[in-house]
């Protein structure tokens, strides 16, 4: 029988933060233990504003490019350099728990979980107006009752956490994890779309089609998925003076940024198949300072519009058998056009 309580630690990369740090660290706070950040060159005021909480370390993340699989080892790293036992919870900053977990029996229960055990939580997914969330089928797996497991990460969309082969898993159905990522719908949108530039690069054999149906997977939310947000989820940490209602949004993104760097680096061409043209990149430019200095124009022929057109339309039922076979052709179309551009497919 495990009698030992672990210390909890919370293990979170970031990188400009400030729209949402104070809030997020005021959280964890109650929870977790240790409080480690792993901040990748911010220019805004995030680490100044994590500097004022107790708990918190932060960690240079020194990698030039960006990987998860390096930053959430650099996390692991720090945490197993404290004593054991160790429960692992591996969240965004743009990610809360919802504030019954000194409550829960469940939450006491993980706490007793042997080594090797894998914690999966529900993620609730917040929408524009907070009012409603929506979850995906699987839980998360965003905790781990640490035995030294090597952790293996990839670059893009890697695992949080160590899970061993056929490890034990403990599922939290009390106590979920908000996610506000799509409270400020503006920043998802502008993050989706650096994502799919990264990934056009990364990874060049993926299909343009697999792209948006992936990163276009909120348009494909019915009204029948979602549900109403509880207001002691709002009301638990409102007592304790934490104001999770209120959303900060910025008037520039640093995702832009980047991706304007990309089309200089790159050009826009290698771009066009990506649904990223709904956005005025020359005002984009000039809020930056880059107007003068990078070309923003529209790159797409008229394939890639209408495959941008049809693939906005038909979002929500993809899974059907006529869209199916549809995006099978504009598959092979797009294939076809990279071939002959000469990129690599």
């Amino acid at each position: 029988m495990k009698t030992d309580s672990p210390t909890v630690i919370c293990l979170t990369p970031v990188r400009n933060e400030a729209w949402v740090i104070e809030q997020f660290l005021a959280c964890a706070s109650l929870w977790a233990d240790k409080i480690i950040l792993a901040d990748q060159r911010s220019t805004d005021s995030t680490r100044v504003l994590a500097a004022k909480f107790a708990k918190v370390t932060i960690l240079d993340n020194d990698c030039s490019s960006y990987n998860e699989g390096y930053h959430h080892k650099l996390l692991l790293d720090a945490a197993r350099r404290l004593p054991s036992p160790r429960l692992l919870i591996a969240i965004d900053a743009d990610e809360f728990l919802t504030p019954n977990f000194g409550s829960s029996d469940e939450w006491r229960r993980m706490l007793q979980v042997p080594p090797g055990t894998v914690i999966n939580f529900e993620w609730a997914n917040l929408r524009p107006d907070g009012s409603k969330y929506w979850s995906p089928a699987e839980m998360m797996s965003f905790g781990f009752m640490d035995d030294g497991t090597e952790y293996e990460g990839v670059t893009v969309h890697s695992g949080r956490i160590p899970v061993p082969r056929n490890a034990p898993t403990f599922p939290l159905h009390d106590v979920k994890v908000m996610h506000y990522q799509y409270r400020d719908w503006a920043r998802m949108e502008s993050k989706q779309r650096w994502y799919q530039c990264m990934e056009r690069l990364i990874s060049p054999e993926k299909s343009a089609v697999n792209l948006y149906r992936q990163y276009h997977h909120m348009d494909a939310v019915r009204p029948s998925d979602l549900r109403d947000v509880p207001s002691w989820w709002y009301d638990g940490y409102a007592r304790g003076g934490i104001d999770l209602r209120t959303v900060r949004k910025e008037k520039t993104y640093w995702w832009d940024r980047e991706v304007l760097g990309l089309f200089q680096q790159h050009g826009t061409w290698s771009f066009s198949q990506l649904p990223i043209w709904d956005v005025d990149w020359r005002t984009v430019a000039e809020r930056h300072g880059l107007a003068n200095t990078i070309a923003t124009k529209d790159p797409r022929n008229l394939l890639e519009r209408f495959f941008h057109r049809y693939a906005s339309l038909t979002q929500s039922f993809q899974h059907s058998w006529l869209v199916r076979r549809s995006d099978k052709v504009f598959r092979r179309l797009l294939r076809l056009q990279n071939s002959r551009r000469g990129l690599k497919v």
